[in-house]
């Protein structure tokens, strides 16, 4: 069992790491489960779901009438609904037998309102979590209170993904005083899209000040982008890239981290 959350602001590559991590836990043995709880909903591009399954996709935020008669309706509803058998109705298969289950988004007012939808999602994530045997991806959104608050805490590795600048980095301090709370165990950065020396010193420093392992640094890689324009992911289109190898030697340096504090 492997359970792993990625969060970062938009536009930081969190989604492009996340699936392409899948992609590889896949290729080492495990039965991966990867998780879109990001409102953009963009990991099937960086796994590289077909055409085909993407058109099956539902997000289960859309699922109407699904929530409503798990968790109910309005101000009366269900704390902890039924959700085990939802895995398996709703993933899609992708590339190395990675299955993508899409979260989606609640639209409301205040982010942190208790409804029906937000107690099936919560629920859904707590199952994939602490109940699936499998290895476990999760894309989160920036804001990770959301739905992640009591739940995050029981897995393996939270990895925050900064780029060289000051918005990524503040929101890692924000990052690690909700993991404190949440007795997140272990918590570690990525550097991406970095160009130059002073910009993987900038990430080094960051890490240091906030104290918290740093477990790579990816380079800045137009391959990237050339895969996203050619609709294909980044570890199909340009599998030997910089970037792409340097998130295979992440990829195993986690499983080492995860897998010798369980031993």
């Amino acid at each position: 069992m492997v359970k792993i959350a990625f969060v970062g602001k938009g536009g930081v590559g969190k989604t492009t790491i996340a699936g392409t991590i899948a992609r590889f836990l896949s290729r080492d043995g495990y039965n991966v489960i990867a998780l879109d709880a990001d409102p953009a909903m963009n990991l099937h591009s960086a796994i590289g779901i077909s055409e085909e399954n993407l058109a099956k996709i539902i997000p289960i935020s859309e699922e109407k009438e699904l929530i409503e008669e798990r968790a109910g309706s309005g101000s009366v509803f269900i704390v902890n609904p039924k959700v085990d058998d939802i895995p398996a109705k709703y993933q899609v298969e992708g590339p190395d037998n990675v299955r993508l289950l899409v979260l989606g988004t609640v639209k409301k007012a205040k982010s942190g309102c208790m409804c029906p939808e937000n107690a099936f999602l919560r629920a859904l994530l707590e199952h994939l979590i602490l109940d699936i045997k499998d290895a476990v991806v999760i894309d989160m959104e920036a804001g990770i209170e959301h739905l992640g608050r009591g739940t995050l805490r029981y897995v393996d590795a939270m990895v925050i993904i900064i780029e060289p600048g000051r918005r990524s980095t503040e929101l890692a301090e924000r990052i690690k005083v909700l993991a404190s709370e949440l007795m997140v165990t272990r918590l570690y950065i990525i550097g991406n899209k970095v160009s130059t020396t002073i910009e993987e010193e900038f990430i080094d420093n960051i890490a240091k000040e906030l104290e918290i392992e740093l477990i790579g640094i990816i380079p800045y890689d137009n391959s990237l982008k050339e895969a996203d324009l050619n609709g294909k992911a980044p570890i199909d289109f340009v599998p030997e890239s910089p970037a792409i190898m340097e998130i295979e030697k992440i990829e195993k340096l986690l499983l080492n981290f995860i897998n010798s504090d369980k031993n």
